[in-house]
């Protein structure tokens, strides 16, 4: 077994994750629904958990407003290649004995939660296995962060019945994280709260994060319906100009409301499929995320590339384009309000 458990860790890394680690069902005692191993695999004893990094030579034009399909080739390739290690390590341990089920880096989500998949909760949180494993930590937005890559990291796992030997969690005082909230500056939905920790109890261990308020906030937003920052200073990738409301309780009906014109829009360049949407589903944001890294200056630098990239407009070819805020305004004004209604207005939403 201690072969194997020296195996088990390497493995990953042979195939280019950059850490790995191990939690098993008492390392992650006490935690939340979503850390149940026995989801996945009824007997699970550990999960074997992993992070790979992403080139962030594309970050800074992304941020900016300068190019945007070069950021989404390079993460949807690294989602790819960390769901694909996780396929070909669990081929691995099922061939010496052991059953083991591979967690999908992304877009795999529970359908026994209040609202189904619409409450995008996974089968197993890769989060909190990297936390208990000492994968990665916890910034303040909630994301996990590396020591070198910050939160530019896409994680994987794979869940065993093999009882394997649990690495323990990172020294909290390694984290770098300083309570800086740029990853709130950057985030146009208000997702995270800035008053109100959660605190996640793995194996004796306490783990703490901004509460997340409603996660449709995220999918609105993240998910490209809309995109303008309160300030209308800024927006993400996205043209659409519907409101964010401060209060969470229209954002389902936000989104589906917003999802019919999202899927009226032009065809771009680039998208991927999701399995929530019957549309491309295109990059548009994931700025908490990609801001966050360990140099604080850079920080800053990548915030300061966000907040002064201009707001993006949709051309009728499907093309995006960044302009300064009066130039969009200008440019919605002047389209027929068929077309307009793709972006701005009142949505038609049920109570």
């Amino acid at each position: 077994m201690k072969d194997l458990n020296a195996m088990i860790l390497e493995y990953p890394l042979l195939e280019g994750a950059i850490k790995s680690g191990v939690a098993t069902v008492e390392t992650l005692a006490g935690g939340p629904p979503s850390v149940d191993l026995s989801y996945v695999l009824p007997g699970a004893k550990s999960a074997v958990v992993f992070s790979v990094a992403m080139d962030q030579d594309s970050i800074p034009d992304y941020l900016g407003k300068k190019d945007r399909l070069s950021y989404e080739r390079e993460y949807n390739m690294v989602n790819s290649i960390s769901s694909g290690i996780a396929v070909k390590l669990a081929g691995t341990l099922f061939q010496r004995g052991f059953p083991a089920v591979p967690l999908a880096a992304n877009d795999v989500y529970r359908d026994d939660t209040p609202r189904g998949r619409f409450d995008m909760a996974p089968p197993v949180s890769l989060r909190y296995l990297a936390l208990a494993s000492g994968v990665a930590s916890f910034g303040w937005s909630g994301n996990v962060i590396g020591e070198k890559h910050g939160a530019c990291i896409i994680l994987g796992a794979v869940v065993t019945s093999a009882e394997l030997t649990p690495t323990a969690p990172q020294n909290q005082e390694d984290n770098y994280c300083d309570g800086c909230r740029l990853c709130a500056a950057a985030c146009a939905s208000g997702l995270m709260d800035k008053k109100i920790m959660t605190e996640i109890h793995l194996g004796g261990n306490t783990f703490s994060y901004a509460a997340r308020r409603d996660y449709t906030r995220c999918q609105y937003v993240c998910g490209g319906y809309t995109g303008l920052h309160r300030s209308g200073k800024w927006s993400t990738w996205s043209p659409g100009r519907f409101p964010v409301p401060e209060e969470d309780a229209p954002y389902l009906n936000l989104l589906i409301a917003s999802s019919v014109s999202y899927g009226q829009r032009p065809e771009g360049p680039g998208g991927r499929y999701h399995s929530m949407m019957n549309f491309k589903l295109y990059t548009t944001c994931g700025n908490c995320q990609i801001v966050c890294v360990p140099d604080k200056e850079e920080r800053k630098r990548r915030y300061k590339l966000l907040a002064k990239g201009g707001v993006v407009v949709q051309n009728e070819d499907g093309t995006l384009e960044a302009v300064s805020p009066e130039e969009a305004e200008k440019r919605l004004a002047a389209m027929e309000p068929e077309r307009r209604a793709l972006y701005a207005g009142d949505l038609k939403t049920s109570d």
